[in-house]
Formats: C-alpha cells, structure tokens, sequence
C-alpha cells in the first residue's frame, strides 16, 4: 500500500449484548489503541456476534478531512454513511509498525486496523472476505492505498484475521459502520466455518490488465541505475518525459497477486514505499 506515514475511519448500528459490551470497554480501557479479538476474561478470545456499540466515539480528525493530492491525484475526504463497495484489499506490516498514522495513533500491525482514501478518521467498517466469507469490523485510522484498483488497506492483523496474509491482495466487501470508539473498536464477527455472506456482484475482470511495480523513484539517473542493479530480476530504469525523474520498475505481471507478492519482498528488501500500478 502506503507511500507515505500511514494514513486515516466510524459508529455502529447493530445492538450487541451486554456482556459483549463489557468485555469491549475493558479491552479499550486496558489500552488497546487499535482494536482487537474479545478478550475473555481469564485468558482467551471469542468470535463476537456482533459490531461494537460506540457510545462515547471519538471525535473526527479535523486535518484528516481536508483535499489531499498523492501522486498528481486529488483525494476528498467525506461523510459516506452508505458507503458500501466491493473491490481489492491489500495488507502492511512490519514496514510501517510503530509509525503515526494519520490520526496521530501509532500503527500497531498486530491490531484490527485499515487505511482508506476517504472515509472519515477515526471510523469503523465491517470488511468481508469474499473468498470464504470471513467478517472483522476494523479501526480505520490512516489514508491509502494510492493504488486505483484497491479500496483498502489492512493492517497484518486484520488480514490474519480474514485468512489473506499468503494471498496478498483479496476480494472484500467493505461497509463503513460510523465514528469509532476513543479506543480499539476491532472485532472478530465470523470466522471461516460460518455461513458466507449474500453474493455481491463484483467488478469486471480485464482480461489484459498488467501490473508494475514502481519500486522507487530518483531525481538522479545513476541513483535509480545502482537502485536497479541492486535488485536485478526484472528492474530497469525508466526515465521522465523531461528527465526530471528516474523510475526504477518491475513487471509485468498479469496476476495481481503474482505482482503483490513482488511487491512485498522488494519492500522487505527496503523498499519500503513501492507501489503497485495496473495498466493496459
């Protein structure tokens, strides 16, 4: 995902059982800062049964809310109470934990958490797996993923939770829920073994999309030429139209999750900001 410090999501409006309720409250008061599973008391963890009420949310993060410009491309933030969307998830991890998200919250990979381009911060949506029909509500508490085919980026804990940390990039339905709790406000709603969820019509599959990676970028040319050499396999250099800019790129791929994998062991390489870009 990212491209720079991770960044920024909402309330619910399904009721939960009391005892339900407890166990969030003292989760979030015993300092979970990003959400997580319930935790039982004694020790252990359930799958809850439904999304956590919000009776005291957080307030929305003014300066999360403003036009913001990644890449030459305008982003507006805003109220989508209906927002629901099926598209592309993506997952980040170690590359980015500890470090401030757009809300100011540090980015624990562990806890239940996502970034999105443009929902409120901080909110909470239900995310679903729609490749064997787990559900997480989880924390949105940073901005991304700046990559046009993906609707939202998951913490490694949240795609741990929906069983997609070896695929990569996974199909979900996502449905923004409202403001967040001051504190966690991620939950485990079902698990594999469960029924899946309705059929939700997905998008149209391009049968000659291809994909690069844009590992990094360098206004001097023998930076992105060491760059490329460092990495070998596929990397070359590829040069503005102005030469004002030196790209280091990787591909094609014809499988998304062929290219995500790419893409995640340049990051661990130390790479930490390279992107994913389709193309025809």
């Amino acid at each position: 995902m990212s491209i720079s410090p991770v960044l920024l999501r909402r309330a619910s409006r399904v009721a939960v059982v009391s005892a339900v309720t407890a166990l969030l409250a003292a989760c979030a008061s015993a300092g979970a800062t990003g959400g997580g599973i319930v935790r039982m008391p004694g020790g252990g963890t359930r799958v809850a049964e439904a999304a956590p009420v919000v009776t005291d949310p957080a307030p929305i993060v003014s300066g999360t809310m403003r036009r913001y410009q990644i890449r030459g491309r305008w982003y507006q933030p805003e109220d989508q109470p209906n927002y629901d969307q099926v598209g592309l998830a993506s997952w980040y991890g170690d590359q980015f934990n500890g470090r401030p998200t757009a809300t100011g919250e540090r980015f624990d990979m562990h806890a239940l958490t996502a970034a999105h381009k443009t929902l409120p911060l901080p909110g909470l949506v239900e995310v679903t797996n729609l490749a064997n029909g787990r559900r997480v509500v989880l924390r949105v508490n940073d901005r991304g993923p700046f990559v046009d085919d993906r609707i939202i980026d998951l913490s490694r804990g949240a795609a741990e939770a929906l069983d997609m940390l070896n695929r990569g990039v996974g199909e979900v339905r996502v449905r923004y829920l409202g403001r967040a709790p001051r504190l966690g406000g991620g939950t485990v709603l079902q698990t594999a073994e469960a029924a899946p969820p309705p059929a939700v019509v997905a998008p149209p599959v391009v049968e000659d999309q291809r994909y690069w990676i844009e590992v990094v970028a360098y206004r001097d040319q023998p930076q992105a030429q060491a760059a490329a050499g460092r990495i070998g396999r596929s990397a070359r250099v590829q040069a503005a139209t102005d030469n004002s800019m030196f790209r280091v790129l990787m591909g094609p791929w014809h499988d998304v999750n062929a290219a995500e994998r790419a893409r995640q062991s340049v990051m661990a390489e130390g790479f930490g900001g390279a992107l994913l870009i389709s193309a025809r």
